[in-house]
């Protein structure tokens, strides 16, 4: 094979490989007992037994957590759901329509939380459950 059809398939296998997600280990009582351990990347989470929520798109970049505005990424969801993870338990107990998530004050951890609001969350005072992820 020349270099220049290398190079093309090289180009193509790159270009058509899936982005990686994160993977975030359980570290809260609830994130344990619920979600396990997750993937978690821009286009939506994947919880430890194989169940997902798909992103639609990021619908802000700051949000407020206990009164203080953080950099934060909040997606919206292209369905609504509530799927059953570990023990049978489920993420929120009505159908999720937002996801939060930003960094501890102290960058030691990352918190996930989940919305069954109408309109886009603006604070942590809205959701229905939080999980926390190393």
């Amino acid at each position: 094979m020349n270099r220049a059809r290398l190079l093309a398939l090289t180009l193509a296998l790159a270009i058509a490989s899936p982005a990686l997600a994160d993977t975030y280990a359980a570290v809260s009582n609830t994130a344990m007992a619920i979600t396990g351990d997750i993937e978690f990347d821009d286009f939506g989470i994947t919880f430890e037994n194989g169940e997902q929520i798909t992103f639609d798109e990021l619908v802000g970049d700051t949000f407020v957590v206990d009164g203080e505005q953080v950099n934060a990424s909040v997606y919206s969801l292209t369905e609504a759901k509530d799927p059953v993870l570990l023990n049978g338990n489920r993420l929120c107990g009505e159908p999720v329509t937002y996801v939060a998530s930003w960094g501890a004050s102290d960058d030691s951890a990352t918190i996930v939380a989940v919305f069954a609001t109408q309109d886009v969350p603006a604070s942590n005072a809205e959701m229905c459950a939080s999980y926390t992820y190393e």
